[in-house]
């Protein structure tokens, strides 16, 4: 084929990878990109616009790596700065993004969008710095350790709205939230009625702390066991999921997968319904980290921001203290192992050495307990470098070789939006589970949760689609920087 040719079939890749964004259509735009890419690699701009689809996708270390060539190609690229610096704020790199503004400010010092942003990231970077200057780690006293219950004062009205029942049901439960033994409140508490939540959270970290990094499930032989992935602040899409398969008691446990919060903007209401659960059944009720229960993540992706808005700026901090003693996986019945992400850059690893892994952090960029929130799988054999710029992307031949290592059967995990909202993948031997349909009102995606039963653990997938929710966008409360993307 003449070069001219492969140029013309190029920019026709392009031209279709537009439309494609314009849909919303972001799997199929990247697929078009890369084809052009291949047939002409001199343009930087198709770089460039498949890192915006990365970015689309939280592909944020393809997005990166793409941007990044793009300016390689062609310094002058403008777009090229504004990509790579919102690859680099997703991944929490702050200061590398106001780099790539500070130049494009240079470059076109009279745009005002240009400005903007850079002054958007210039005050994060700056709390940060001044957050950083006045934090005394050893000496730091915890939130839970400062808050004092008895001096909070119950709203007048609130005395009214609190029920007590024995036996819930999902119409009760609809309107109400969980609080620990049995009782519920209302969702629509204003800040001034912020006991009880607060009761709520010291209760979860003091449960929480006596739980090990790895949980052990046991699953009796005829008895259904329910695992459920990202739920993403989409708290009527959660309803259904008890709607459709039975609220949470000890003959109906579940596991949560993590990514309870952020992205949807009733994450608030998520996340204390789940809390509630875990007091209410903590024996029959399991929780898994995800990497959006973090304390980088809640500031971008809208939770930080919401629990401000129903509550308070040290309510926020609570959950930040309460995330980091969730638990990282769960083994159940000796053969599964689910935790949010994946496996690891390195063979040879054991549960042991998970149970080992202190956690009582923030997440760190590598090691043990980041590749277990962050890792993904792939279809290619061996390992990767993380399209997220975090973790690690695994083939199935390091799934088999941990499950042999390990004497397991097959691993859980979610993290990914999947159109049917669940894959097997690896031979059948990494399964992904995916909870919150249509993710950001936006994917079209379904949502799905897993049941199985103690004696042969053969997983069984129940899809649904999204439910209709109040008019509130997703990321309602997400920092204003995220307006970057574009």
């Amino acid at each position: 084929m003449s070069q001219i040719r492969k140029i013309t079939i190029a920019n026709h890749f392009k031209r279709h990878a537009v439309g494609c964004r314009k849909e919303q259509q972001y799997d199929q735009a990247i697929e078009l990109y890369s084809s052009a890419i291949e047939l002409d690699d001199s343009v930087a701009i198709y770089y460039g616009n498949r890192s915006l689809a990365y970015l689309r996708t939280e592909c944020f270390g393809y997005a990166l790596n793409d941007a990044t060539k793009a300016l390689e190609m062609d310094k002058a690229y403008i777009k090229g700065y504004y990509r790579r610096a919102s690859a680099h704020m997703s991944l929490g790199k702050f200061k590398l993004a106001l780099k790539d503004y500070e130049t494009v400010t240079k470059t076109r010092p009279n745009d005002r969008d240009a400005k903007m942003k850079y002054n958007e990231c210039q005050k994060v970077v700056k709390m940060m710095l001044f957050q950083k200057a006045i934090a005394v780690d050893d000496d730091k006293k915890s939130i839970a350790e400062s808050i004092n219950l008895e001096a909070m004062v119950l709203h007048h009205g609130l005395h009214q709205l609190i029920i007590r029942f024995s036996g819930a049901n999902l119409d009760k439960l609809k309107p109400y939230l969980i609080f620990g033994n049995k009782i519920f409140f209302s969702r629509m508490l204003k800040k001034t009625c912020r006991k009880y939540p607060c009761k709520i959270l010291l209760d979860i970290k003091e449960q929480l702390m006596k739980v090990p990094t790895l949980v052990d499930i046991t699953v009796p032989d005829e008895n259904k066991f329910t695992v459920c992935g990202d739920i993403h602040g989409q708290y009527y899409d959660l309803m259904n999921i008890f709607e459709l398969n039975g609220l949470p008691s000890e003959e109906n446990p579940y596991l949560f997968n993590g990514d309870f919060v952020d992205r949807g903007s009733f994450s608030v209401e998520c996340i204390f319904v789940l809390f509630g659960f875990k007091l209410l059944y903590p024996n029959h009720f399991f929780m898994s980290r995800g990497n959006h229960e973090s304390a980088t993540m809640n500031q971008m992706y809208g939770f930080e921001g919401e629990v401000k808005a129903k509550y308070t700026g040290q309510m926020a901090e609570l959950f930040t203290e309460v995330y980091n003693w969730l638990p990282l996986c769960h083994c159940i019945n000796s053969k599964i192992l689910v935790m949010h992400g994946g496996l690891f850059s390195k063979d040879d690893v054991t549960l042991d050495d998970i149970r080992k892994t202190e956690r009582n952090r923030q997440p760190p960029e590598e090691g043990i307990m980041c590749e277990l929130l962050w890792s993904d799988p792939m279809p290619g054999l061996g390992r990767a470098p993380s399209k997220r710029g975090v973790g690690v992307q695994f083939g199935p031949d390091v799934t088999k070789k941990f499950l042999d290592h390990n004497d397991l059967d097959y691993v859980i995990r979610s993290h990914e939006v999947k159109a049917d909202g669940y894959e097997v993948g690896h031979d059948g031997k990494c399964i992904t589970v995916f909870s919150a349909p249509n993710y950001c009102d936006t994917m079209g995606n379904k949502g799905s949760f897993i049941t199985l039963r103690g004696n042969d653990l053969k997983p069984k997938y129940t899809t649904y689609e999204a439910v209709p929710h109040p008019a509130v966008k997703p990321m309602a409360y997400a920092n204003s920087i995220l307006s970057m993307f574009s």
